[in-house]
């Protein structure tokens, strides 16, 4: 898409990447870091295509948001699924993110990454809490089950990796990242690699993300294993309190 907006000379292209492109662990958080890259690339290729980029966290309402999910689960009875009790996330509306990604995309000069500012983060289980609350029911009889986090997910979100920084812009809601450069050359041979015919497994896709994307470090299963052990005893510790 961005190689053929600049081919028909779109003025501005925006890409809406998310916080899980920073310090990524899991597969889409590598590939929307790759595509960041993708537009810093191009953006610094010539042409008349100024290309943005936009990270947020999670949109209250929109597809596969937490809040529907809830919803859901509380309409039949329980239990809301959280996959740890610590985890927590940003959230911002769907008018505040509409209106923050237009703005950037108006004040940007060619190859920004924006960071918006998401406020604090959510515990979800406090959410999960909430909103048990709200429909006028108790913990008593809709419980929380906590499920372990899933492969390559965080207990929390980042917005910044460590070797940015950002600066301020008119906007308050609004700050610039400092990403690293991306090497001359590196798009033809990452295009090389993407119009390979031979069919690769996620294992070598995988190993790939991590050749074109440095910072994307998968999450190992032993790690993975003790963290959802944690969880299980967490379950097993709300169980025996509620009896």
């Amino acid at each position: 898409m961005a190689l053929a907006a600049r081919r028909a000379n779109v003025p501005r292209f925006v890409l809406v990447s998310t916080d899980k492109a920073v310090n990524p662990t899991n597969v889409m958080g590598a590939t929307k870091r790759l595509a960041e890259m993708v537009c810093q690339a191009l953006e610094g290729g010539g042409g008349s295509t100024r290309f943005e980029m936009v990270r947020f966290g999670n949109v209250l309402g929109s597809t596969g948001s937490v809040i529907p999910k809830f919803r859901a689960q509380i309409a039949k009875g329980g239990p809301l699924t959280v996959t740890h009790p610590e985890i927590t996330r940003y959230f911002m509306s769907i008018p505040e993110s509409s209106q923050l990604v237009l703005e950037a995309a108006a004040m940007g000069k060619g190859g920004e990454i924006f960071v918006l500012d998401m406020g604090k983060p959510v515990l979800i289980a406090d959410l999960a809490r909430d909103m048990i609350r709200l429909s006028g029911r108790s913990e008593d009889e809709i419980r929380i089950v906590y499920t372990g986090l899933r492969p390559g997910e965080k207990l929390y979100e980042e917005l910044l990796s460590d070797d940015e920084h950002t600066r301020r812009t008119h906007h308050p809601k609004l700050r610039i990242a400092k990403a690293r450069t991306v090497p001359e050359g590196w798009l033809d041979d990452l295009l090389e690699w993407l119009k390979a015919p031979a069919p690769k497994s996620d294992a070598e896709v995988r190993r790939d993300l991590r050749r074109w994307v440095p910072e994307y470090q998968p999450a190992t299963p032993l790690a993975l294993k003790a963290v959802v052990g944690v969880s299980s005893n967490v379950v097993g510790l709300s169980e025996n309190a509620r009896l």
